[in-house]
């Protein structure tokens, strides 16, 4: 719902932007709010397809890092957000298409990132280290 809400009130601004440049200027300011329109749409599909180029070349799922991804996330991101920051897709963890989505991230060393994102936007995070690494530091702390 608020997603719809957003792209309604987007396709709003656009309109009003069209019928200002109109009123002021007639079919010349009208052509001009229309370019504008067209670059700042534009100007958004170039970074998506940027952002999904970048991921397009790594594994699905693999993070350099989880624990660096776990310290960039903040709530609210959206999932192209994250698969900015990840450079990869993530893995789905559940079925696709539900309220509630949760995709995960797998770094070298063993240690993984889930998301959980509802409507595109990240509500919670878990980092999860492997079971083996987790006793060795355990048993070196003091």
């Amino acid at each position: 719902m608020q997603a719809t809400l957003k792209l309604l009130l987007w396709l709003i601004a656009a309109v009003a932007l069209l019928m200002a440049g109109f009123v002021f200027r007639g079919w010349p300011g009208f052509m001009l709010a229309l370019g504008a329109v067209v670059f700042f749409v534009l100007l958004h599909l170039s970074r998506v397809l940027r952002v999904l180029r970048a991921a397009a070349s790594s594994p699905k799922g693999f993070v350099s890092s989880a624990v660096m991804l776990n310290s960039r996330l903040k709530v609210g991101m959206t999932l192209l957000q994250v698969v900015q920051h990840t450079r990869a897709l993530g893995e789905p963890q559940g079925p696709l298409g539900q309220a509630e989505e949760v995709y995960r991230w797998q770094d070298p060393g063993g240690a993984w990132l889930d998301g959980r994102f509802r409507a595109g936007r990240l509500q919670s995070w878990q980092l999860g280290r492997p079971a083996d690494a987790a006793a060795a530091n355990a048993s070196t702390a003091p």
